[in-house]
């Protein structure tokens, strides 16, 4: 089990749908988000991508020096990169970093995002462009560690003679993530990527996509890993963290879940209309409409894109929960909580030390693998007030 954190590029706050509590994005605070997720022993972060995000390839450069094992999940963006380059950019960053980068494959959902960047292609001939330079960027990296070069001819991308200098660490090239919920994203996951993401939804509904996009890959011959992307609600109780989830969605007033719905609705994301009918676009409000499966919770899809589920409960239910969607062939989370920095180390604090033996191996680089906490004043042998072996 690998666990992340999420670098909030597009903005963090104690509240969601205002400004309210919120705070400036600066280098300053994604060093400490970096710093603390480091430290405590995620895995790695995701680094967001999209018109309301700083880019994420020079936040995740910026961080290289202020992290020592930390992984960076960053994205490519077919129609906005070409292969080439950002597979010179890929292996530039493998190796500055040693070995610490993840490529994030995102083809995009929101068509007037798009078209401010200069994208055109409907739903189906994003993702023919996406198989196109992935499977490019692959053979670039790839043949990169024996000085052969790369010759191609799609239907939107063509290379020839397409080379790399200077080799990525990791070989054949750093691993590639990819999300998405329709029928040519499960073909392309199948056939070219390494994991497979989805949003935090029912385990049911997740055990379907794994078998399909499984079946699939196994027709390929290939082998493909799971992950899922969730935000997270954990306190020393239930009542406490159902209490923090409604607060944080206290100042949404209706007109701004009105509005963010709508451009919702203009999204060609399958994905994103599977979120947007946990909680009937919006029009599920009371903790018992949004409370989709047991400890899954779609408030924050109110107002925001994307992931829009949260795991809400104590430590123990969270992680029985975690345990649950990993018993279904998941072995990647990527998780997230308002704000950011605090919620890190709430959740590395409550939840690390209930995962199963596997996962807190993975976890014991970490700062919490040996004693912690305040140390109990005036005693003959000082003693900690909490301890882990």
């Amino acid at each position: 089990m690998q666990i992340f954190w999420f670098l909030p590029t597009h903005g963090d706050s104690r509240y969601l749908g205002t400004s309210e509590g919120a705070r400036p994005v600066d280098l300053a605070y994604l060093q400490q988000i970096a710093g603390a997720a480091d430290n405590l022993g995620y895995e790695g972060v995701l680094i967001p991508t999209g018109r309301s995000c700083e880019d994420p390839w020079v936040i995740a450069s910026s961080l290289i020096g202020s992290t020592k094992k930390l992984k960076f999940l960053v994205a490519v963006r077919p129609g906005l990169h070409q292969p080439s380059l950002a597979a010179r950019m890929a292996a530039t960053f493998d190796r500055l970093s040693g070995g610490r980068l993840l490529v994030n494959l995102v083809t995009g959902g929101d068509q007037a995002e798009l078209e401010g960047d200069g994208v055109y292609l409907d739903h189906a001939s994003r993702y023919e462009q996406s198989a196109e330079f992935i499977r490019i960027w692959r053979e670039i990296l790839a043949r990169s560690h024996d000085g052969q070069g790369y010759d191609f001819e799609g239907r939107h991308l063509s290379v020839k003679g397409a080379k790399l200098l200077y080799p990525p660490v990791q070989t054949p090239y750093p691993p590639v993530w990819f999300g998405g919920s329709s029928a040519a994203a499960h073909d392309l996951a199948a056939e070219q990527v390494d994991a497979y993401l989805t949003w935090g939804e029912p385990p049911a509904e997740v055990s379907k996509k794994i078998a399909d996009v499984r079946a699939r890959a196994e027709k390929q011959g290939r082998r493909v890993e799971f992950g899922i992307r969730l935000h997270v609600i954990v306190r020393e109780t239930e009542d406490a963290a159902w209490k923090a989830a409604e607060e944080l969605i206290s100042r949404v007033d209706d007109d701004t879940v009105i509005r963010a719905q709508a451009a919702f609705a203009r999204m060609d994301s399958e994905g994103q209309r599977r979120m947007a009918a946990l909680h009937a676009g919006g029009a599920k409000r009371s903790r018992a409409e949004l409370e989709i499966s047991p400890n899954l919770w779609a408030g924050v899809g109110l107002v925001r894109g994307g992931a829009g589920t949260a795991l809400v409960g104590d430590a123990k239910t969270v992680a029985a929960r975690i345990e649950e969607y990993a018993a279904l062939g998941l072995d990647k989370f990527i998780l997230s909580g308002y704000p950011h920095l605090e919620e890190a180390y709430r959740f590395a604090e409550l939840v690390f030390p209930l995962l199963s033996r596997k996962a807190q191996a993975r976890l014991a680089g970490g700062s919490l693998s040996g004693p912690f906490g305040e140390v109990v004043a005036n005693l003959d042998a000082p003693s900690r007030l909490v301890s882990q072996s």
